[in-house]
């Protein structure tokens, strides 16, 4: 089919603001956690290895694909389906993603909140003369209360709707040009600091030392769902993001650029995270409780832990706040080009619309305790609902829309930049997204709902 034009749309300028864009929506908090906690757990070195051969294999084909899918269409990840699929059903694809995106910006924010207040309570050295212990019901106490986690959230959603409500060029491309080189200054100061500390090298074996032992079945799959997903793939982001890419970008490289980028950031918070952690003779298996009840205590024990506590908090709200950026914009832009609704009342409507339900997330531990579904919280069933149902599915449906639906011809079209490049592993890329990528993400579908 012909291409459509982009005339009119706002769109991104350079390709360091497109990189800085698409990155700053994949690493998130659970770059900065997540990532080298489970590599430590699953083998270190040896999870690492077969991290970058997913990436590599399935990763970055799949972000290729949804660039494809939005440079071609130049619509929001709805819209894009429907003038790709004009009569079929294929727009329900972009809906799910639409709906994932607004299901995780309610209870991301939650989340955010968390990073919003340790990041206060580290300019006032809160956390000075405090045990774990104290630390742990710090965090609880927060955590359980009502009225500061909620205005908290609410400052954070309006932090992001403030940057959407600006446009694609004058908002996204510029704050996160800003955001992002700041975002990694901070975590090489944290890693150099961290090196430094007497007994880092332990932390920097635990992380990084090969242990194939722990490559068991749980393991391998965890790395499978972690390259699949890190790169916030399967909720419209990057569809999103790819109509706003400009004719003579090369998307291969952009899939190829950001995708390490989000893999040195995740690398790259281990070794800040983890040599610290272990100078300090604590544990890593914390979980996600390791950000509020132990690095603080560790940031207390080193030279100069004031400043250096700012600074990882400041760091955690600069990677929720680039994540939630990407995702707020998924739902403006439907809203937007399907209702054509003016940007800036779409964004306070789906804004006001996140925030409310993200707020009876938030209170999920308070006010809304003894309101659960399938014994799981508001929180966690928003939470179950986006990551293991609504993303997979709405990935494993993109791969299958490439490889089946959409004509090899436009595929080859957009790789191409209308034939200006050369397609040197067209063909293998073709058989990934074919066969290889279905049959890897409905795997880590069937491993998230529990059936294997």
């Amino acid at each position: 089919m012909a291409k459509l034009s982009n005339e009119g749309r706002d769109s991104f300028t350079s390709k360091f603001g497109i990189i800085c864009a698409a990155a700053g929506s994949a690493i998130g908090l659970g770059n900065i956690w997540r990532f080298p906690y489970i590599a430590g757990e699953s083998g270190g070195g040896a999870f690492l290895i077969l991290y970058f051969v997913f990436i590599i294999m399935l990763g970055i084909p799949v972000m290729m694909s949804e660039f494809v899918i939005g440079r071609r269409g130049r619509r929001n990840a709805y819209g894009s389906f429907k003038t790709l699929a004009p009569g079929k059903p294929w727009p329900i694809v972009g809906l799910m993603g639409i709906v994932a995106a607004f299901v995780i910006l309610a209870f991301y924010s939650t989340i955010a909140s968390w990073t919003l207040e340790y990041l206060i309570k580290a300019f006032q050295d809160a956390f000075a003369g405090k045990t774990t212990g104290e630390l742990s019901d710090m965090f609880v106490a927060f955590q359980t209360s009502t009225i500061r986690p909620v205005i908290l959230q609410l400052v954070f959603i309006a932090i992001t709707a403030g940057i959407i409500v600006a446009g694609v060029k004058n908002g996204i491309e510029k704050y996160t040009k800003i955001l992002m080189p700041f975002l990694l200054l901070l975590l090489i100061i944290l890693a150099i600091r961290s090196l430094t500390l007497p007994g880092a090298a332990e932390g920097i074996g635990f992380l990084f030392s090969p242990d194939f032992s722990q490559l068991d079945a749980t393991a391998i799959l965890n790395a499978l769902g972690q390259a699949a997903f890190s790169l916030s793939i399967g909720m419209g982001a990057l569809i999103t993001y790819g109509s706003y890419i400009p004719d003579r970008t090369n998307l291969t490289n952009i899939s190829i650029e950001v995708s390490l980028t989000d893999t040195f950031i995740a690398v790259l918070a281990g070794v800040a995270i983890f040599p610290a952690v272990f100078a300090m003779g604590l544990s890593p298996a914390e979980g996600p409780g390791l950000i509020f009840m132990v690095i603080p205590n560790v940031f207390m024990q080193i030279p100069g832990g004031f400043y250096f506590g700012i600074i990882f908090f400041f760091l955690l709200t600069i990677a929720a706040l680039t994540s939630s950026i990407s995702i707020l914009e998924v739902v403006v832009a439907f809203c937007t080009e399907e209702f054509k609704i003016k940007r800036k009342y779409a964004t306070i409507m789906a804004a006001s619309a996140a925030a409310l339900v993200g707020i009876f997330c938030t209170l999920s531990w308070s006010t809304f305790e003894g309101v659960t579904f399938f014994e799981m919280s508001i929180f966690d069933v928003l939470d179950y609902t986006a990551s293991n149902i609504l993303l997979p599915l709405g990935a494993l449906l993109i791969v299958l829309f490439l490889g089946w639906q959409l004509s090899s011809s436009d595929v080859k079209d957009e790789l191409s930049n209308k034939g200006l490049l050369k397609l040197k592993l067209y063909g293998t890329f073709n058989f990934i997204i074919k066969f290889i990528a279905p049959v890897a993400i409905a795997i880590i579908f069937l491993y998230g709902i529990g059936i294997i």
